[in-house]
């Protein structure tokens, strides 16, 4: 490879996700491999359980990356990882892995934002140049975009996530794929089979979120006996997403932005894409979603991002990498953008 490009390791571990990335200075993506907790059906994560998962699959799934890239760990220039936010058990599995290899090969060390990593991974895989970004996992939701060297956030939550109020409600009620521990696709198939919407609380303050009432009232009305459970979803879902492209749509006028892109896991959600094209429309603008295999978190974001950070000499000591389970992504200063 050309020693003018370089290459960075990445190391992903806020969650459920301990994942391994190499991406090259250039924007080429040479690997990123996943291993993931699976909790017991019906329960959620449980951050102990998750950091042990992590530190048995580290190994493996480092070598696995080397090798689909056909690298060895000396061919590495810069090593990255998930500062934060995220578990904190988790995020410290990921540090001492990060910190171990940067010292065996003595090369600098990157701590990056799990969120900013998500929107960096978006615009390089997509394309997009200036986004208003809707940012939606299991974590977290939230509306940003960048102005004046950080990326703000113009909406969120003021409680749960989007994503977490579905997989809340589809435990309540019994809703499980033996194959898959998240029960949001689940969910998805019961609500597409709805039809008759039922009033349910619509809760936008400002431009911000709430979802927990809403939430509580689903799962009173569908213990009611009174509604079918298809109605139900239907109706929490149309009401939990209206909401979110509403505060996304005041943020794209508000900002002038002609794009929206939409990361993490959730936006992945069939729905929520169909609603967010039919407002982008209407406002001549363009809508992005990021694929698949980088909508949910990946060590190849933290690689690339980590190359970012690198590019302008944002390095770190062992001294400073300390994890940060409640880093904000409006305290990184950005300066790559110009």
């Amino acid at each position: 490879m050309d020693r003018d490009i370089k290459v960075c390791l990445g190391i992903e571990g806020t969650a459920h996700t301990f994942g391994v990335g190499l991406a090259t200075s250039d924007g080429r993506i040479l690997a990123n491999v996943r291993r993931s907790y699976k909790p017991p059906p019906g329960m959620g994560i449980h951050p102990r359980d998750a950091a042990q998962h992590h530190s048995i699959v580290a190994g493996e799934a480092i070598r696995t990356a080397l090798d689909s890239a056909n690298l060895k760990v000396r061919d590495v220039d810069v090593v990255a990882f998930s500062q934060g936010p995220g578990l904190g058990p988790c995020l410290r599995v990921a540090a001492t892995v990060a910190r171990a290899i940067a010292l065996a090969i003595s090369k600098p060390l990157v701590g990056v934002n799990h969120l900013l990593a998500h929107i960096e991974i978006g615009r390089v895989t997509t394309n997009a140049r200036n986004p208003l970004t809707l940012l939606v996992t299991g974590g977290n939701t939230q509306i940003l975009g960048y102005e004046d060297g950080r990326y703000r956030v113009f909406g969120e939550t003021l409680d749960i996530t989007i994503a977490n109020c579905f997989d809340v409600f589809a435990r309540e009620v019994g809703l499980y794929d033996p194959s898959n521990p998240w029960p949001g696709p689940v969910f998805d198939e019961v609500a597409d089979k709805g039809s008759t919407y039922i009033p349910l609380p619509y809760t936008v303050k400002g431009m911000d979120l709430q979802f927990s009432g809403l939430l509580t009232a689903a799962l009173k009305a569908y213990r009611s006996g009174r509604y079918r459970l298809e109605d139900v979803a239907y109706s929490l879902r149309e009401v939990a997403l209206s909401m979110l492209v509403e505060v996304t749509e005041r943020a794209l006028a508000h900002t002038g932005k002609s794009e929206i892109l939409v990361i993490g896991g959730f936006a992945r959600n069939r729905r929520l894409q169909e609603m967010l094209s039919e407002m982008a429309k209407a406002h001549g603008a363009r809508v992005y979603v990021v694929r698949d295999e980088y909508a949910t978190d990946n060590g190849a974001m933290i690689a690339w991002t980590g190359l970012l950070h690198y590019s302008v000499g944002d390095t770190i000591s062992i001294e400073e990498s300390v994890v940060k389970p409640r880093w904000r992504i409006e305290d990184v200063e950005v300066k790559w953008i110009s």
